[in-house]
């Protein structure tokens, strides 16, 4: 059962995996289809009687892969073992609590999975790099987006001192602000709009600094993004598709014998 569940290099194994990809999208078009109020209304019986089916035989598949490794806890608190927990809780926490059956979408990260079946996951590492970049960026991103903070608290609290009174959408100072981090993201809602001229020319600097806004942290992300390119090189036969069998953790290297996660000994 272990090879089924686990594993992709087997007929059964692929086949099993294939066909949690379509529970998964079924089930998700499911949650999608009951927000909808006409189709709830003439379909709502039928949608939540597939709804528990799906819960049901997720639960059962969660269950499975809990009792087919040999390191059970190991794969419950790993991140694959709390995704597909995550998946699986918002139904019977519907008894409870009214509208939480929605956060069942959190079973399209399982989605993931296709790389795997896919033999896609020697790709995988390359998403590290963004990772790292992340990381690596924080600092100086933190520090822009400070930066940004106050630019937008003040211009959005001059905006209302010079049109507090005249403006009817400027009804406080933490309007303002909402209307200076619209302006300065350049998203432009239009609810508020300056009347004065002088308004008006506050507006459009803050339009002007709105594109520097956009491509300042991109241009950090991307230079790190570059930097951890190179210092990894990047080598995308890397990693095997080997999934341990002990506590269902992949992306080994293909020289390794043993799990990096469990210790477990990895099978060929």
């Amino acid at each position: 059962m272990n090879v089924v569940i686990f594993g992709t290099d087997t007929f059964w194994g692929k086949a099993f995996d294939i066909a949690l990809l379509l529970a998964i999208i079924l089930s998700i078009t499911i949650v999608m289809l009951e927000s909808v109020n006409e189709i709830d209304e003439n379909h709502g019986e039928a949608l939540k009687v597939f709804e528990w089916i799906f819960t049901i035989l997720f639960s059962v598949e969660y269950l499975a892969r809990v009792f087919s490794v040999t390191r059970p806890l190991k794969y419950i608190l790993s991140p694959i073992g709390i995704i597909d927990l995550l998946s699986i809780l918002p139904t019977y926490l519907g008894l409870f609590i009214t509208g939480s059956e929605s956060l069942q979408v959190l079973r399209s990260i399982r989605l993931l999975r296709v790389f795997r079946i896919l033999k896609l996951t020697r790709y995988l590492g390359e998403a590290s790099v963004i990772v790292e970049a992340l990381k690596a960026s924080r600092v100086k991103i933190t520090v822009f987006l400070g930066a940004v903070v106050i630019l937008a608290v003040i211009m959005g609290t001059l905006l209302y001192v010079i049109e507090g009174q005249t403006n009817p959408g400027l009804t406080s100072i933490p309007r303002g602000i909402y209307w200076a981090i619209v302006t300065l993201t350049t998203v432009g809602y239009g609810d508020i709009s300056p009347q004065t001229p002088l308004g008006q020319t506050i507006a459009a600097v803050i339009m002007i600094l709105g594109y520097g806004v956009i491509a300042v942290p991109t241009g950090i992300v991307s230079a790190e993004i570059t930097k951890s390119a190179m210092e990894s090189n990047l080598d995308p036969d890397k990693n095997d598709e080997r999934v341990c069998h002990h506590c269902a953790n992949g992306n080994h290297r293909p020289d390794a014998s043993f799990c990096h996660a469990c210790g477990g000994h990895l099978e060929d």
